[in-house]
């Protein structure tokens, strides 16, 4: 089973380095030197890791035969993909690979059906969940403890914990600002 890891970034400095998004929780395993990677587009490889470091915050990894900038800047954008076993999991007890996710029942802790999970978006901050709804329409969930209840894998269903608002039309107003006559401004 193929797992995307990376996406390619920008060139840095003149010896063929780039910076990399990592998208692996695990790229001391992923991101390795001398770990070979397939590629999307597949003309770009498969690439292997002559080195990597992080610099600023940013992971930077220099691939063999790519020795200056012009090569480095060609590869922006390719997505890094490793092979992975179907029935590896991740290290983490409560962490789990995309392919884990994908086409799992979306219910509300109250049984409510919710969707199905159609996609992962990877965002800085937190990733999401892609959910389409029985009406062919979709909401994005954040994939957090607060929200996330419970992932279970033998049953195939998330069951989340949504604040007013998330996945329906009722929002809860949090504050509503009056003038000191108790008339409210408009």
């Amino acid at each position: 089973m193929q797992l995307v890891v990376a996406r390619i970034g920008r060139a840095h400095g003149i010896k063929g380095e780039v910076t990399v998004e990592v998208r692996t929780d695990e790229p001391e395993l992923r991101l390795s030197p001398g770990a070979v990677l397939a590629t999307d587009p597949a003309s770009a490889g498969p690439l292997t890791i002559e080195t990597g470091r992080v610099h600023s915050g940013r992971l930077l990894l220099r691939f063999e035969g790519v020795s200056d900038r012009t090569g480095a800047e060609a590869l922006r954008n390719t997505l890094l993909i490793a092979e992975i076993d179907p029935e590896e999991l991740p290290e983490g007890e409560d962490e789990y690979y995309d392919h884990q996710l994908i086409d799992l029942d979306v219910v509300t802790a109250d049984g409510t059906e919710v969707g199905r999970i159609t996609e992962i978006s990877h965002l800085p901050t937190q990733d999401l969940f892609i959910v389409e709804r029985p009406d062919g329409s979709e909401v994005m969930i954040p994939f957090v403890e607060e929200i996330v209840a419970e992932i279970d894998l033998d049953e195939q269903k998330a069951v989340i914990t949504p604040p007013p608002g998330l996945i329906d039309d009722r929002a809860e107003i949090a504050s509503s600002r009056e003038d000191p006559s108790g008339r409210e401004e408009s």
